[in-house]
């Protein structure tokens, strides 16, 4: 074993930039004409609030990790990590190469560093990922390691400007075969959680939990999920799930019931939603009941995927408090997206995204109640009934009792200053009846190059102001029973006929 204590200045000095705490001048923000100013002052307080120390660096490779492709260096790289938590932490580095591994366990006082020329290629073999009770999909049941974890701790790092390249196409492969065969037995609700795939990092009941710099690629499931935590800081990482394939839910970064968070300066490219927020899937979300909230998103760009941000379809336990900012949509499909089922739950609320710059996107909002149904539903087939079947099976077919505790509720929603170009359509928003609405959203200052308007139907006090459409078809816009609402949009034919459409019938 080889220990130096030194002070790794280079490190601690680009390390440290990622636990600045997340000030914003919540003032500027311009939201338009809105009954009061929100009120964001909660944002300041996001993020990691320490870092682990740095007076001792250990070498994993003096515990027998080996720049070898082909050798599974788990162990020595693990008994590094034990061995640096044991002596009171610091950090954990590897000499530039390629190191094979299966799951690792990052510990309290803690940094892992993947060093520049490091490349971290997780094992391809599920049995290096041992199973243990986490939550998936909004569910609670037993589930393989990430390829990183960090699972009740706290104050613990990755950093570095290497890469963890999880090489994931054996399970999406695995994935897409058992689709075939689920969706022909009327099981499309289940294959997600019986094809179990490995997650690229899992930070879960943990606090003070900081992962920067470096490049995540090709994860057999979920990129990064934040689960059970508190006071996380993401910054700077590179998240390519589209390199050899096409990768079923490979959700850039997941925040899953967990509160004061920051994802800054981050790059992400997937299959799935770029960011999402999620907070538990119905009656098993219910009863765990806990929130996601007080979540900052700034300097983002997301490439393709469904979602700049997404917040959804897991709203069992709520989700609010979620301010985006300075963030670019290049290919996405949507740059805010809503969405969640009638046997959810939960309410999505104040929720504020501004300054946001979009090319070649599907929509710049989309909120749908009942999101997915082929998904969102579980119905246990004739074949199935009477058979004993898998406990997570039985969890997933428990209805949520009384049914209307399951109807889901957005209000409170500000999304301003969007330029726009290439957009197929501008907005599908659109509650579930006349009882069960969107509620209270204000757009504001929004220019978007558009196919068509789209719709807006169940709504109440749905604002838009300043909102300029340059649109292929004016007509197209579909608006149905919209209480107190005021709907207006500026149309530019062409970029020197520009026509008010004035205020539309509600």
């Amino acid at each position: 074993m080889r220990i130096k204590n030194i002070l790794p200045l280079l490190l601690a000095g680009s390390f440290m930039v990622a636990c600045t705490p997340a000030k914003q001048a919540g003032n500027s923000f311009e939201w338009g004409q809105v009954p009061q100013q929100p009120d964001l002052s909660w944002a300041d307080s996001v993020g990691s609030r320490q870092l682990p120390g740095d007076k001792m660096i250990i070498s994993a490779n003096s515990f027998g990790a080996v720049a070898d492709s082909t050798v599974l260096s788990t162990e020595a790289i693990q008994k590094a990590i034990d061995s640096c938590a044991v002596s009171g932490g610091g950090t954990v580095i590897l000499q530039p190469g390629y190191y094979q591994t299966g799951a690792l366990f990052v510990k309290s006082g803690v940094n892992l560093q993947i060093g520049k020329g490091v490349t971290l290629l997780a094992s391809p073999d599920i049995h290096h990922y041992p199973e243990f009770r986490s939550r998936i999909a909004g569910i609670e049941m037993t589930w393989p390691a990430a390829v990183i974890n960090i699972v009740d701790e706290k104050n613990a790092a990755v950093s570095g400007e290497g890469t963890l390249d999880c090489r994931g196409k054996v399970f999406w492969d695995k994935y897409w075969e058992m689709r075939k065969e689920y969706v022909a037995k009327g099981l499309r609700w289940i294959v997600d959680y019986d094809c179990k795939r490995v997650r690229g990092i899992l930070v879960e009941r943990s606090s003070d939990i900081t992962l920067s710099g470096f490049t995540l690629m090709r994860t057999g499931f979920w990129g990064c999920q934040i689960l059970y935590s508190d006071y996380c800081t993401i910054d700077g990482l590179t998240i390519n799930n589209n390199i050899g394939g096409h990768g079923p839910s490979t959700d850039g970064i997941d925040i899953d019931s967990s509160c004061n968070i920051l994802i800054e300066n981050c790059d992400v490219d997937c299959n799935d939603d770029n960011i999402c927020i999620k907070s538990g899937r119905d009656a098993d979300g219910l009863r765990v009941n806990r929130p996601t909230e007080n979540v900052v998103v700034r300097n983002c760009t997301a490439r393709k995927g469904a979602g700049l941000i997404t917040c959804g379809s897991e709203t069992s336990g709520s989700i609010r408090n979620i301010l985006g900012y300075d963030l670019k949509a290049v290919g996405t499909s949507t740059v805010l997206r809503l969405k969640s089922a009638m046997n959810r739950g939960g309410t999505i609320e104040n929720i504020y995204m501004t300054r946001v710059s979009a090319e070649n996107i599907s929509q710049v909002l989309a909120a749908d109640l009942n999101w997915n149904p082929s998904y969102s539903y579980s119905t246990l087939p004739k074949e199935y009934e009477g058979k004993e079947i898998p406990e997570h099976w039985k969890v997933m077919l428990t209805p949520v009792e009384p049914p209307e505790k399951g109807y889901p509720r957005f209000r409170n929603v500000y999304l301003s200053q969007v330029k726009a170009e290439n957009v197929d359509e501008f907005i599908s928003a659109s509650g579930w009846n006349d009882t069960l609405r969107l509620e209270n959203f204000y757009l504001y200052g929004i220019e978007a190059q558009t196919n068509k308007p789209g719709k807006i139907c169940y709504t109440r006090n749905f604002n838009l102001s300043g909102i300029t459409l340059d649109v292929k078809d004016r007509d197209a816009i579909e608006l149905k029973e919209n209480e107190q609402s005021n709907i207006h949009f500026d149309y530019v034919k062409t970029t020197t006929d520009r026509r008010t459409a004035g205020n539309l019938p509600h």
